[in-house]
């Protein structure tokens, strides 16, 4: 069976529209029948499970500067190989990613260059008529590799304002794939990482919906879905994202610790690793039969108070790690270490297994890639190992054991600044900030 055709879904900027236009298209070709795969580019963690509410089917996420070209590769090929269409969702400016070499930036562009995807752009038109031409002319002529082939108008004031909108577009001559006004009702809700979770999000089957009805009601679907290409990806490839930490892994999961990347779980599964998930927000401790523990990231700041009454998972955790590997990434790893100070100022007692303290109330956001080198062997593999992954949060250090000795890692930014240490690692127990995308 060749690749299904694929279209992605980007835009000049991020807040212009992209997901609430994906996630409408995406469950109203759902509803039609159609096998529907949703993918991100780049490393956001929130959206891909919206995709996979939308479709029915996992979202992965797809990043040039984060996965090799064979792991890349075969996870396009695995998404389009079992859909009859590929809608994939842009991450910040159609072009916005790190300084590296071209192909290699982790910007939206690539993916479409890569794949031969082309480019529905959505264009936020508030404050201006003619000119969103000259924006999207820009767009279409920036980077040679890729083919933007329409353009769906958002935040259109009146049907006045539409004529004078699509009168630029005519003039350089790129379709009006349709036009949506400007809804607050079909907005979801966010929280200071994004969106608020799907799994957390109020009557979401109802709220997809209303935005497949919206956008069924404003934009031609059918000539949207006739600009796909078939996507360019060779299903013989193999590439693995990270090897198994363990054969059985217990993984915590609930609405504290959810920022895991399905692509991780997915190659796990595939190596032959069984999941077996647990909430801490239940004070559920780690599955005894487990013989590695993993805290992802989420939202253990808005659960801090819950999360220090839940003896029975903190007590349990702290007997798994005497004898087994526990790792933590991000709000993982703020459980792990001392304390947590929450927005309102109160401190929680944690897990006490890694010598660091953090706070939500003194907030400072560190955003950006992460490239990675072990300091010691562990269950994720050994000393020099090379890791990429990506940190995105607003939890200040207020206290840390700054020695090497109990550091995880070496890191560098994208463009190889050297970052000094992350995380620790005391005994089999280690975490950072960072969460893990590939191995280098």
């Amino acid at each position: 069976m060749s690749p299904a055709p694929g279209l992605l879904i980007a835009a000049p900027r991020s807040g212009s529209g992209k997901t609430t236009v994906v996630l409408g298209l995406q469950r109203a070709l759902a509803r039609r029948g159609l096998r529907v795969r949703g993918a991100k580019c780049g490393p956001d963690y929130i959206d891909p499970a919206f995709h996979a509410a939308a479709t029915g089917a996992p979202s992965f996420n797809f990043d040039s500067f984060a996965m090799g070209r064979p792991l890349l590769n075969a996870l396009v090929a695995q998404t389009a190989g079992d859909a009859d269409i590929v809608i994939a969702e842009g991450s910040m400016g159609l072009f916005d990613g790190v300084r590296q070499e071209t192909g290699r930036t982790g910007a939206s562009a690539d993916m479409a260059a890569l794949f031969g995807w082309p480019v529905v752009l959505i264009l936020d038109v508030s404050g201006h008529a003619q000119s969103a031409a000259a924006v999207a002319l820009g767009c279409a002529r920036f980077d040679p590799r890729i083919t933007v082939a329409g353009v769906v108008l958002n935040k259109v004031a009146s049907e006045r304002h539409r004529r004078l909108v699509e009168d630029g577009m005519a003039r350089i001559g790129l379709p009006v794939l349709g036009a949506l006004t400007r809804n607050d009702a079909l907005s979801l809700p966010e929280r200071h990482l994004g969106l608020v979770q799907a799994g957390e999000t109020d009557e979401l089957d109802q709220r997809l919906e209303r935005l497949a009805d919206a956008v069924e009601a404003v934009i031609d679907i059918d000539q949207l879905v006739a600009l796909g290409r078939p996507t360019q990806a060779d299903a013989a490839t193999a590439g693995t994202a990270l090897p198994p930490p363990g054969q059985r892994i217990a993984l915590a999961s609930d609405r504290a610790f959810s920022f895991i990347y399905p692509h991780l779980l997915a190659s796990w599964r595939a190596a032959g690793a069984e999941i077996l998930p647990f909430s801490p927000l239940a004070d559920e401790p780690p599955p005894q039969d487990g013989d590695v523990c993993w805290l992802p990231g989420g939202y253990p700041e808005l659960h801090a108070g819950r999360i220090a009454s839940a003896q029975r998972f903190l007590q349990g955790l702290r007997a798994f790690a005497q004898t087994r590997p526990v790792h933590g990434e991000c709000g993982g790893y703020m459980v792990l270490g001392e304390t947590l100070e929450d927005a309102d100022g109160h401190v929680h007692r944690m897990a006490a297994l890694l010598p660091v303290s953090t706070s939500y109330a003194k907030r400072k956001i560190h955003l950006g890639y992460r490239v990675a080198h072990l300091l010691h062997q562990g269950s994720l593999g050994q000393a020099g190992q090379r890791l990429i992954g990506h940190e995105f949060h607003y939890a200040s250090v207020t206290r840390s054991d700054e020695s090497r000795e109990a550091a995880f890692a070496a890191i560098a930014d994208a463009e190889g600044t050297d970052l000094g240490t992350a995380g620790h690692r005391i005994g089999q127990t280690t975490g950072s900030f960072f969460h893990l995308i590939a191995t280098g």
